[in-house]
């Protein structure tokens, strides 16, 4: 099997975990800017690995910018993230 690398297109589908991330817009102003490393994910959040430790950050009314392996940055609405990753990974989206 041939393992798919990421794109823009199916970053969604794929795991995040280790994956950089930025947070462009969210409810909580506190969370805007924070840059890090996801080092985990949940049904409903993100735990980012931050300068000084560790932040959980709720998916729903975040917008993420993830940087993938070739350096390409990804604006990705957390609703869309929202789900058991093992399930998202799976689930056939259209083109958000």
């Amino acid at each position: 099997m041939i393992a798919m690398s990421i794109t823009p297109e199916n970053l969604v589908r794929h795991e995040l975990i280790g994956l950089r991330v930025e947070i462009k817009k969210s409810t909580n102003s506190s969370q805007v800017g924070l840059k890090g490393v996801v080092i985990d994910e949940s049904y409903k959040t993100l735990k980012i690995e931050v300068k000084f430790g560790e932040k959980t950050i709720p998916k729903e009314n975040v917008i993420f910018i993830f940087t993938i392996p070739n350096g390409t940055k990804v604006q990705v609405n957390g609703k869309v993230l929202l789900g058991r990753p093992e399930d998202r990974v799976k689930k056939k989206l259209a083109r958000w």
